[in-house]
């Protein structure tokens, strides 16, 4: 199953461990089975500290344990673990079999300390790039504390399970047989369900640190970028992130990042992170922000509340804060969110093998969310407000050669439709005729453009009539000494380079503003009286 350059990885990867690793598979005769039993016995082979044996007696098959021999330590998954998801193999395999983790030492601890009986269950799909995180986090902690046990289940494999417990999202993550929580979430975010007194404590920790000299709000590819250049000039940086990448996270492919041909969001993503921290930059991850409070007076310090009720104080600000997929706003859609709407095509088109789903939305986001999606599902009907679809040509031609696809335009969707548990259709309004038409489907895919990330400004600073905040060619905003970059602001265009310019430029004028405020210039006026 493995390619020789990637075997060859494997195996140096297989030389930091240390500790003897069992891997037990259960399996039974079907094709999965044989296809998981070539890959195990093909790991097996690149280490003399891992062995495999069969006992066929899990509820699940295919599916296999790694266990630190001796111990109660291990991780399961069912399923065969490629794609995005062998990567969480390859550090389950470090993991139990020694090799230490690179978490923080205090989140490592708080890990240990948990001493209730977690049992969880992660469904994913090899397609979502959000799924990993989710399961090597758990899987991480199952590693570090044996009162945790994880199975991370491939939700395109055990379908009946899918559709028994109503997974239509993935990562659905299951803690002892209940619902713990959906989409992407980091060890820390996990750690902060688990553990209630974390965000009192994160609160407190806040409440301590000194005034920035610039303060970045929001942790995306502009607000790295900010940081950056923030960084490089010497002044004290900080940047308050809800999660950083923010929505390049959730990005499939990238391909018109200039200078690297293809990456998909969260690689991306991480290499923004490691980037920053090259730098002397407090990064204040998991932080939502809910006011700016501006400065009193000239040259005097803005206020960022955050939502955990601590307060950051900055000489200036860079508002990074980025948008969010856009919803319909029909009756039905936030009724149904998770259980058949969805936002994310590659995340969760799996789980809705052999289904009818509809797309919403004809530019290039949902054409190409319906050609993925009819090479998975029976029938995509794809819905257009206007009276055309606003794709590219070359993906319009593509879309109209695929004979599981109907094509409507002058289309309003009214309602989402369902039968309390879960989607089972799509009101829609021909716009020409005003004739009202039902769609029967089990899932929605809603790709109609993006929202920016700032409601909590309202009322602070000028804002355009869709929300964007409003800068001049420097970043500026209406308010002195708060700066802003990236997809929040009237930038026309909503792209990864564009903002990551943008940060840069945000950063330079915060500098500039520093350098010519009545602060500086005090500190100028002493040290030539000194």
């Amino acid at each position: 199953m493995l390619d020789a350059n990637l075997s060859t990885q494997l195996k140096a990867y297989l030389e930091k461990v240390t500790q003897p690793i069992e891997i037990v598979a259960s399996l039974d005769d079907s094709a999965k089975s044989a296809e998981l039993n070539e890959l195990l016995e093909e790991i097996a082979s690149l280490s003399d500290r891992i062995s495999l044996v069969h006992r066929d007696d899990n509820e699940r098959k295919p599916s296999f344990a790694i266990n630190r021999v001796g111990s109660d330590i291990g991780v399961r998954f069912a399923g065969i673990p490629m794609g995005h998801e062998f990567t969480s193999l390859v550090l389950a395999l470090l993991q139990v079999g020694g090799h230490p983790s690179k978490t923080a030492a205090d989140v490592i601890e708080q890990v240990q300390n948990l001493d209730d009986n977690y049992r969880f269950e992660t469904y994913f799909s090899l397609s979502c790039q959000n799924c990993p995180d989710v399961v090597q986090a758990l899987n991480l902690m199952s590693v570090l504390n044996p009162k945790i046990q994880h199975v991370a289940i491939d939700g395109a494999l055990y379908q009946d399970e899918v559709d028994a417990r109503q997974v239509m999202s993935v990562p659905t993550v299951f803690l002892n047989g209940e619902v713990f929580d959906q989409g992407r979430m980091s060890l820390e975010q996990i750690l902060a369900k688990l553990d209630t007194g974390v965000a009192r404590r994160e609160a407190e920790k806040l409440k301590t640190k000194d005034a920035f000299d610039v303060l970045v709000v929001g942790g995306g590819p502009a607000g790295a970028a900010a940081a950056i250049y923030a960084a490089r000039k010497g002044i004290r940086t900080g940047v308050a992130a809800e999660r950083f990448g923010g929505q390049v996270l959730d990005t499939m492919a990238i391909e018109n990042f200039v200078s690297v041909s293809h990456t998909e969001g969260p690689k991306l993503a991480v290499a923004l992170e490691q980037h920053v921290k090259d730098y002397d930059v407090d990064i204040m991850n998991l932080q939502r922000a809910e006011k700016l409070a501006p400065a009193s007076q000239p040259g005097g310090l803005i206020e960022i509340r955050l939502a955990n009720g601590a307060t950051l104080k900055s000489k200036t600000v860079i508002l990074s804060t980025g948008a969010r997929w856009r919803q319909m706003g029909v009756p039905g859609e936030e009724q149904y969110r998770n259980k058949g709407v969805a936002y994310c095509p590659h995340c969760d088109g799996p789980l809705f093998k052999g289904k009818r789903v509809a797309v919403i939305g004809g530019g290039n986001s949902g054409v190409e969310a319906a050609i993925d999606l009819a090479g998975i599902v029976s029938h995509v009907t794809l819905i257009e407000f206007d009276g055309k679809l606003r794709a590219d040509e070359v993906l319009q031609r593509k879309l109209r050669s695929l004979p599981n696809v109907d094509i409507l335009v002058s289309a309003q969707s009214t309602e989402v439709l369902g039968n309390g548990q879960k989607v089972s259709g799509l009101v829609y309004k021909d716009r020409v005729s005003g004739n009202m038409h039902t769609v029967e489907l089990e899932g929605i895919f809603v790709q109609i453009g993006l929202l920016p990330n700032t409601e909590w400004l309202k009322g602070t600073l000028e804002l355009s009539p869709r929300g964007e905040i409003v800068i001049d060619e420097r970043g500026q905003t209406s308010l002195p000494g708060v700066f802003a970059a990236g997809d929040a602001t009237t930038v026309p265009y909503k792209q990864i380079v564009i903002a990551m310019g943008a940060g840069s430029t945000a950063a330079l004028s915060a500098f500039d503003h520093l350098i010519r405020s009545p602060i500086a210039a005090n500190v100028e006026r002493e040290a030539v009286a000194a």
